[in-house]
């Protein structure tokens, strides 16, 4: 081979090296003004995010077919999240706790993907924490919704006991079938295409909580604290969050049951009853004024029961009416099919389902 020959191969040989395309995944950290997040979450440093509310979230684009998540758990033994891609759920995974859990996911070629992380668990199973994405790029997600909504609730809020596909109820941890992305709140939430925050604890009630007669914290102790936990030593920031155009508040079912049967427990006290749940939705228009309130009945509450819970809500409705927009729904009666009698997963996309020409009707007034 001629010196001439030789040299013009090794240049065009060095040129595409150096031209084509790296394909190595870079870190992009959680501070990047790439992600976006919905919930109640809180940044602990410049590496870590906790999503600290049931469906708690990030967002994000990418064109990247394969991306890896970097995500922990505190508290409890795991955690779990959902990832949704490109509007549809693409899996729950466990996340260990102590640990940094590398999670791979193959995405499609040639497209703009929008991805989504949710915490599946609730508030009182510990903070799951995201330390960001390895992937070739990402890009802010520019969602626009048309509304933002607050689901305050107990158990069947966070959705726990729904999903038993890969664990059955009565194994595992008592929060092993917590999936809140599907839960009520969530599902018809996308389908009103609307933005959403859970502050959810299971076991909750306005005066009295499950099992418990009037010495544990209540919702209205919970609400106001960052880790709905009663800390009043950690306050949350109202003023940092977004606005909601509606609150639906799903409490009840604890204060009117009775427990395991074995602890005492006095007669439910609906006076009491009424009176606290107005101190709270006062709460409630004192943080949002304008928003809308939507009170719910139970749909693991049947019966006398039921009648009694509604005839409460009507009343803490006529306390508010002549000043807000209040709306009642009462559930259709209901045999829920998940873990300890709550809704599973067809139960909540029949609330959803139920729920839906409620909300987009109240959202229109």
């Amino acid at each position: 081979m001629n010196k001439k020959l030789f040299w013009v191969i090794s240049t065009l040989f060095i040129f595409s090296c150096a031209t084509k395309p790296v394909s190595k995944n870079v870190f992009f950290k959680t501070g990047e003004n790439v992600f976006s997040y919905s919930g109640r979450t809180e940044k602990l440093n410049d590496t870590a995010v906790a999503f600290i509310s049931s469906a708690a979230h990030v967002s994000f684009r990418t064109s990247s077919d394969s991306i890896t998540l970097l995500m922990g758990a505190k508290s409890e033994k795991h955690g779990y999240i959902v990832v949704e891609v490109n509007g549809n759920y693409y899996g729950r995974f466990k996340v260990q706790s102590n640990a940094v859990n590398r999670i791979p996911l193959s995405l499609p070629k040639d497209k703009n993907n929008l991805v989504a992380i949710y915490k599946a668990t609730e508030a009182s199973n510990g903070p799951i924490l995201f330390y960001g994405v390895e992937a070739n790029q990402i890009a802010a997600a520019k969602i626009i919704n048309s509304a933002t909504i607050e689901f305050i609730g107990n158990s069947i809020t966070c959705g726990f006991g729904a999903d038993t596909k890969e664990i059955p109820c009565g194994t595992g941890e008592w929060y092993d079938q917590h999936n809140a992305y599907l839960a009520y709140g969530p599902l018809v939430s996308r389908k009103l295409n609307a933005d959403y925050t859970l502050s959810s604890v299971s076991g909750m009630g306005i005066y009295r909580n499950w099992n418990d007669e009037d010495t544990a914290p209540v919702m209205g102790d919970v609400y106001g604290t960052a880790n709905l936990n009663g800390d009043k030593t950690k306050p949350f920031n109202f003023t940092n969050k977004q606005m909601p155009d509606l609150v639906s508040i799903c409490l009840g079912t604890n204060d009117i049951s009775n427990g395991d049967g074995k602890k005492i427990r006095k007669p439910f006290d609906a006076e009491k009853f009424t009176s606290k749940y107005i101190d709270f939705v006062n709460e409630i228009f004192g943080h949002y004024p304008n928003a809308k309130l939507a009170l719910l009945t139970s749909p693991m509450v049947a019966g006398s029961n039921n009648q009694v819970l509604l005839d409460c809500l009507k009343k803490v409705k006529a306390h508010f009416d002549s000043q807000h927009t209040v709306a009642i729904f009462e559930f259709k009666p209901m045999k829920p099919g998940g873990c300890g009698s709550h809704p599973d997963l067809k139960d909540h996309e029949i609330m959803a389902d139920q729920l839906f020409p409620f909300y987009a009707d109240l959202l229109k007034k």
